[in-house]
């Protein structure tokens, strides 16, 4: 068994299966990147301080490149008994240096800021990889929304029919919710970007390090002010799963109106057969399995912030072992975001849109009702009673099975003798849709707006 960095004060060797339940080598290998350019800034900063050898500190950073080539080529193995990355990446550099050098680079340092500061560099890394996929998908629903420009459906409320709306601007809804998403992942990196090295386990180190060069080195705008703090800190990981959450909550409502919109009783859309699936039994089903797993996986994000939250909700200062439960939930929730937003992207881009079929159902459910009652405000008449008036009016419809628009003007002036010739243009449902010409209303001049300024913000 490989000797243990923390093994001169023990007299037994550790439990098999303690070793088996508290190693994170299986998860947290993924941070091999950020703990060797950690490890290569320490040890130049080591050499520039004078606490090793610059010969020392360029051997250690040689031989640390090596092994991060060896692991992305796939051809370290990595050892459980070493228990994390952390131990594993060092024990391989005693073997390529030897112990008299490779035993110098954790001077300073403590695998509690050591990895603290791999975790804040992932993140760095992850919430900017996250926000260019956003993009990604913003993209597929301006094109989509730009080549169905001009397509009304029925806008909802409570799921009933409510008012006329374009399906661009139904779409454009979800480009302003990834926008807010984007933001939000612009924060994490910005509350990722300090760093925490020399803050050893808790009480920082007495060496006398830089600790601006390390920020420097490692691209960070500024350092942690408290150690303990430094060590114990995972509150950007909650901000990041949260913004992980508030983004798989967008797409699962996204998620819903496709599978709710591609039933044969609605018929607005149609997914690709390339992202759908068939039914062992039943022949002809087409199944909208992404949307339906993009929302079962929603769920599984909500339960990963909720397990970091648990996790530190009664963690004494400073650092518990506890902590290392952060990264599978992290991990996971990584994954699932960037593999949602990269099938969604790709998904939307190949949605059939059945206009006449939305138009047509524009026809049901009186969507051109609240026109009608601003109609009467326009000629005079004050809208609560203007609102009393046509639900009579709806009420007079659906005894007799009729559309507003099909009401005779005869009939309307019974209603009000303010109806009047003008009326049928009010019901019409381009002129209701394009009357709503205001900053972010439905109407086509104001959608055609939306989308330029947002093909410019994405630089398509």
């Amino acid at each position: 068994m490989p000797k243990k960095q923390w093994g001169g004060r023990f007299q037994k060797e550790h439990d098999r299966l303690a070793l088996l339940y508290s190693q994170s080598i299986s998860f947290d290998w993924r941070l091999y990147p950020y703990d060797i350019a950690g490890s290569i800034a320490h040890a130049r900063m080591l050499a520039e301080c004078g606490i090793i050898k610059k010969t020392e500190a360029n051997k250690i950073a040689k031989a640390l490149r090596e092994i991060g080539k060896k692991i992305a080529d796939g051809a370290f193995t990595f050892e459980v008994d070493l228990e994390d990355i952390h131990t594993n990446i060092e024990a391989a550099l005693m073997k390529k240096v030897g112990a008299d050098i490779g035993g110098k680079l954790h001077t300073g340092r403590s695998r509690n800021d050591q990895v603290a500061l791999d975790m804040r560099m992932y993140i760095r890394d992850e919430a900017l990889t996250i926000v260019q996929l956003l993009h990604e998908f913003q993209k597929a629903l301006i094109r989509l929304a730009e080549e169905d420009s001009e397509v009304i459906m029925p806008g909802f409320t409570h799921m009933q029919h409510a008012q006329p709306v374009l399906f661009a601007h139904h779409m454009l809804a979800y480009y302003e919710m990834l926008c807010r998403d984007e933001d939000r992942f612009i924060e994490c990196f910005h509350s990722a970007n300090v760093m925490p090295l020399g803050s050893a386990a808790l009480a920082g180190t007495s060496f006398p390090i830089d600790r601006k060069m390390l920020a420097k080195e490692l691209g960070f705008d500024s350092i942690s002010q408290n150690s303990m703090d430094a060590v114990s800190d995972r509150d950007y990981l909650i901000e990041f799963l949260s913004a992980c959450s508030i983004l798989m909550m967008h797409i699962s409502r996204l998620s819903e109106e496709l599978v709710v919109w591609s039933t044969p009783e609605f018929g607005f859309v149609e997914l690709d057969d390339s992202f759908t699936t068939g039914s062992s039994i039943m022949p002809q089903k087409k199944n909208p399995d992404i949307a339906e797993l993009a929302r079962g996986k929603t769920a599984r994000v909500y339960g990963n912030l909720m397990t970091l939250l648990g996790l530190m909700k009664g963690l004494p200062l400073a650092y518990n072992s506890d902590m290392q439960e952060d990264k599978p939930c992290v991990f996971d929730s990584i994954d699932i975001v960037k593999s949602t937003l990269r099938v969604f992207a790709r998904m939307m881009g190949s949605v059939t849109v059945y206009s006449d079929r939305m138009e047509e159902m524009c026809r049901t459910g009186f969507l051109n009702a609240t026109d009608l009652a601003d109609y009467l405000v326009k000629k005079g008449m004050p809208f609560r009673q203007a609102h009393e008036v046509v639900g009579k009016l709806v009420t007079h419809c659906l005894d007799q099975v009729l559309a507003l628009e099909d009401v005779p003007l005869e009939k309307l002036r019974q209603f009000s003798p303010l109806f009047d010739d003008d009326v049928c243009d009010a019901l019409r449902l381009d002129n209701i849709v394009n009357s709503r010409r205001l900053t972010g209303g439905t109407a086509r001049s104001s959608v055609l707006h939306q989308i330029r300024r947002a093909k410019k913000d994405l630089g398509i």
